[in-house]
């Protein structure tokens, strides 16, 4: 398939990029002047992202490695779950988190595209459904994770940062001592993980490496998790700069246990939550990632980076029904060309810090929709990608303890789309062929940000922002009805919105409380009743978050979170209904203390997730998902070379799901997707 952009398509991506180019121009011709900072901009920490100490006007939060390793919570999806603005959906028995959903700031089902995910500032969303595997990343590879919320990313980011950013960065030689660990770890339903990382310095280079394996039976039939994941990393220090090359792997088998059905007289949960109604189905997934880059401090205050990247993925799927086998089979590989340049300098006798760069990201989707593995395709869907935008955006010291950021993003993107149909070939899907695509859009994102340090403890903030996320691969080729051609076509979703929060300390006591209001256009939705991804009428989503931490000694942390999120349509035939999947109010709190020092610590955890509509309910006419509670346990040790822990999540046994389907006739009638009860895991690993 040719995926080339046509002609009218570029001139359309240059006609678009002026306004981005001469914000660019204006914030690098203060490189001249970089010699005269009058006014001082906070120090910005090193980190491997666009977002220094994070984005001027934004709700923000840091989770440190020691957080991970103390939380008891057993994944990373739980430990995200904690945060403000952060809800999880899981699908798949909950095992290891695989494949689990993080929706910030309640996009509910289509939470997986409208969260972005980045690993050392680039990119982990592909452009299909797949989302981000949390549970392949080793967490002992990670130094921390930054949280920007809302669409305050999406001028440094582009696509799909419209509910927030979550970026991972890992260690690497540089930052972490020589040294290296192994680690085990037993648990409930037969789990059993493996780990080991070293990380070393060789002259003006360091290298590390960090490899993980797990295996688990799951909490439901059909449940089984098989994994393998490394991730190795080398540096090198050059005049004014460094050299990276980072390369990662995973594979992965997972087994489907499908839904348990609940109608008014009956109910699967209740009768037989650990069984499965697709006692066959399975997803495969073998991926490879390769970056490089370098970056090089070419004058005082003007730093140079160059990121390039390549990502495939392959997976296949079986799904057993009565209608019929389905078998896919897909691949999809995207290269990636993003160059960038920081910049501090004292534009109009100002200190200011700018950033503007290029994106570019080509992707190339191959997918084969069979009966069975050793049938010919019905349909081979080829679909082809380029993205190419330019931004920039400055952060202005306006006046001590008043710093402004403001930026704009210009991004095109090109897309072809065919159906290569077999009529000869078995099928239980469509029999027709679908209608090629081949189109070329322009969009683009704002972002304004004030911030003001009321005194040294108190800081005010605010931004407001335009976001978009473009269709992905999987959306448009679900973008028809069951047995009806496909044509590709989706409108781009848009949204709107702006926040206003304070940030407060008193001694040891800490405290971040923001508000936000987004409205969003075209949303786009997948409709089971129908089978088919569709644009939805307006909605706007509300919301209150806060965050508080108290010292209380130096041996005793106290944490907390609450969030309040109405998620609802604002116009159509669902005027005023509620976003299915989004709880309304959700809340953390949680402890950590050193009993004897580091020998000895205790760790504990509660969360509460309230109500939410079931999926497919936008009428709001069924029962509603039930809220739960979860208490969750951590006691450890650290000897310095040995440690230990003893970890039990959902202490109190809760019986709960947070994922399911409603009927969209029958009231009463849904599939719901049980979670485990009470698991446990013990843990023992050596540092040398």
């Amino acid at each position: 398939m040719d995926t080339r952009i046509d002609s009218e398509g570029k001139r359309s991506c240059v006609r678009h990029a002026g306004p981005a180019l001469a914000i660019a121009s204006v914030l690098l011709a203060g490189v001249a002047q970089a010699q005269e900072r009058p006014r001082v901009l906070p120090e910005t920490r090193v980190t491997a992202s666009r977002l220094g100490e994070g984005v001027t006007g934004a709700s923000t939060t840091v989770i440190t490695a020691e957080d991970i390793e103390r939380s008891p919570a057993q994944t990373l999806q739980d430990l995200l779950s904690t945060q403000p603005g952060v809800q999880v959906q899981n699908l798949y028995g909950g095992v290891n988190g695989t494949n689990a959903t993080v929706d910030l700031r309640g996009f509910g089902a289509a939470a997986t595209p409208n969260t972005l995910v980045l690993v050392n500032g680039r990119r982990l969303n592909d452009v299909d459904l797949a989302g981000v595997d949390f549970g392949a990343i080793p967490r002992a590879s990670i130094e921390r994770i930054e949280i920007t919320r809302g669409n305050s990313g999406a001028v440094l980011y582009g696509d799909g940062a419209v509910g927030g950013v979550i970026n991972i960065v890992t260690r690497n030689g540089f930052n972490e001592k020589p040294g290296s660990r192994a680690e085990v770890a037993l648990g409930s339903f037969r789990q059993a993980e493996a780990s080991a990382s070293t990380s070393q310095r060789v002259g003006e280079g360091a290298f590390s490496l960090h490899a993980g394996s797990i295996d688990s039976d799951g909490y439901r039939v059909n449940n089984e998790l098989r994994q393998r994941s490394v991730v190795g990393e080398l540096r090198r220090s050059i005049a004014d700069g460094e050299l990276y090359l980072n390369v990662s792997a995973d594979t992965q088998h997972l087994g489907l246990p499908g839904s348990r059905l609940v109608t008014v007289s009956s109910s699967q949960v209740d009768s037989d939550r650990r069984g499965s109604s697709t006692p066959f189905d399975f997803a495969d997934k073998q991926g490879v990632n390769l970056a490089l880059g370098g970056t090089r401090m070419v004058r005082d205050g003007v730093e140079l980076v160059l990121d390039a990247g390549v990502r495939h993925k392959a997976q296949q799927s079986k799904f057993f029904s009565s209608f019929g086998n389905t078998y896919a089979d897909t691949a999809l590989t995207t290269v990636s060309l993003t160059p960038r340049a920081n910049v501090e300098h004292g534009l109009f006798g100002l200190a200011s810090r700018a950033i503007a760069g290029i994106d570019l990201y080509r992707s190339f989707y191959g997918s084969d929709r069979k009966r069975n593995e050793t049938d010919r395709p019905a349909h081979r869907y080829e679909l082809g990608q380029m993205a190419l935008a330019l931004y920039a955006q400055n952060t202005v010291a306006l006046r001590p303890g008043t710093d402004l950021s403001f930026g704009a993003r210009v991004q095109n993107v090109a897309v072809t789309a065919d159906d290569a149909y077999d009529p000869g070939a078995p099928s239980n899907g469509s029999n027709r062929q679908g209608r090629p695509l081949d189109s070329s859009e322009t969009q683009h994102a704002f972002h304004l940000g004030l911030e003001h340090r009321v005194s040294p403890d108190t800081t005010v903030f605010g931004r407001a922002g335009r976001s978009f996320r473009v269709p992905n691969v999987d959306e448009r080729v679900g973008s028809a009805p069951f047995g009806t051609p496909v044509d590709f076509a989706l409108k781009t979703q848009t949204s709107m919105d702006a926040e206003a929060g304070v940030r407060r300390r008193w001694g040891g006591f800490g405290l971040q409380a923001s508000g936000f209001v987004m409205d969003l256009r075209d949303e786009i939705h997948y409709d089971p009743a129908r089978f088919v991804n569709t644009n939805l009428d307006p909605t706007r989503r509300v919301g209150i978050e806060g965050a508080a931490n108290w010292n209380v000694t130096d041996a005793l942390r106290l944490r907390s979170s609450l969030t309040y999120t109405d998620a609802r349509f604002s116009e159509g035939k669902w005027n005023g209904k509620e976003v299915p999947l989004v709880s309304r109010v959700t809340g953390s709190a949680g402890m950590s203390w050193d009993i004897v020092g580091r020998l000895a610590t205790l760790d504990a955890g509660i969360r509460r997730v309230g109500d939410r509509r079931l999926d497919n309910d936008q009428a709001n006419f069924q029962p509603m998902i039930p809220g739960h509670t979860l208490v969750d346990l951590r006691l450890g040790g650290d000897a310095g070379w040995a440690y230990w822990s003893l970890a039990a999540a959902n202490l109190l046994d809760a019986q709960y799901f947070d994922y399911g389907a409603a009927s969209t006739s029958t009231y009463g009638r849904y599939n719901a997707y049980p979670l485990a009860g009470r698991t446990l895991m013990a843990r023992v690993g050596a540092r040398f």
